[in-house]
């Protein structure tokens, strides 16, 4: 049995993509009322709208009727993850944990792996992430991910992966971690260039500057650049940069519109940029993209300036 903390979309996709493999799946809601209405429909059109669950899936309530499997996935939001395991004892040690977000806890300063370690020493902690969309994983579309972990790696390999969702195995969790939590950042800023109307090209190279500052933090907190050059991290970037089914990209076109956004849609891109820029101050790191994600995510800055301001950074060397 593999449980699921989390009927979000991505939660509910994955759900999805592992009953549809044979795998019984118990997949947990917060919402009592949702979880009557799945079981009802056996759909989550409040999410996931069309797609049915498959029959080795089972949705619950309480958070103890997903535990003890093979594994359980979190798949609730970066800023969630530490109070739900706070509040949950009954998540214990007993199967691995493995995230299934993306981003950097502002309190903290870590990321999902670490936070996990943190507040179960004693469980296998691991990180499934890279580019993807729910609805393609939901549909059956291909999709390759990456699965960071240093114990049991490919015992959770072969448990996750099925006929169209194919993992690949890493052990540099702190480079899995950034390119999925820094690549959000990126796609905001992305977003702004094409919602501001500039285009394609400086998409472009607003993408390759925005790719140097992930290889940069992330060097400096330990990861490996092959790590960033992979799924997790260049795979994910272009993913998120260029399409609108992108939380991130969506909400950074908005704000390069002057347009509102929706405050029920999670945009983890905003938080983490404030977090990254903690990091990155801490060690002298320069971060204009992830500046200029940050000081207009919080309204300390027009967009015209902030443009003005990458635009009159001084010429270099690339």
């Amino acid at each position: 049995m593999i449980g699921v903390l989390g009927a979000g979309a991505f939660g509910t996709a994955l759900a999805v993509a592992l009953g549809r493999a044979g795998r019984e799946v118990r997949l947990w809601a917060r919402d009592a009322a949702q979880v009557e209405d799945m079981r009802r429909t056996r759909r989550n059109d409040l999410a996931l709208p069309g797609v049915d669950l498959p029959d080795a899936v089972s949705v619950h309530a309480e958070i103890g009727e997903t535990t003890g499997g093979e594994a359980l996935l979190l798949a609730v939001p970066m800023q969630a993850l530490g109070s739900l395991l706070s509040s949950h004892p009954e998540i214990g040690e007993a199967q691995p944990l493995v995230a299934c977000c993306k981003g950097v806890d502002l309190n903290s300063l870590r990321g999902p792996v670490a936070l996990i370690r943190d507040r179960r020493p004693g469980a296998v902690a691991a990180i499934l992430t890279g580019p993807s969309f729910a609805a393609d994983i939901a549909r059956g579309l291909p999709t390759a991910l990456t699965l960071a972990a240093t114990d049991r790696g490919a015992a959770l390999q072969d448990l996750l992966s099925t006929p169209t969702l194919r993992l690949y195995r890493t052990d540099d969790i702190v480079g899995a971690e950034l390119g999925g939590a820094l690549k959000n950042v990126i796609a905001i800023a992305a977003g702004v260039v094409i919602g501001s109307g500039l285009g394609d090209s400086a998409r472009a190279a607003l993408m390759t500057r925005g790719y140097a500052e992930m290889l940069r933090l992330s060097a400096a907190l330990g990861a490996r650049p092959e790590t960033l050059a992979g799924l997790s991290g260049l795979g994910d970037l272009v993913l998120t940069c260029t399409s609108t089914q992108s939380r991130n990209f969506r909400y950074g076109q908005a704000l390069g519109r002057g347009e509102g956004f929706d405050p029920w849609v999670t945009v983890e891109g905003i938080a983490t940029a404030r977090a990254v820029l903690r990091l990155a101050e801490g060690r002298g790191i320069d971060m204009p993209v992830t500046a200029m994600v940050d000081a207009l995510a919080s309204g300390r800055i027009a967009l015209d300036d902030a443009v003005a301001r990458l635009m009159s950074r001084p010429l270099k060397q690339e």
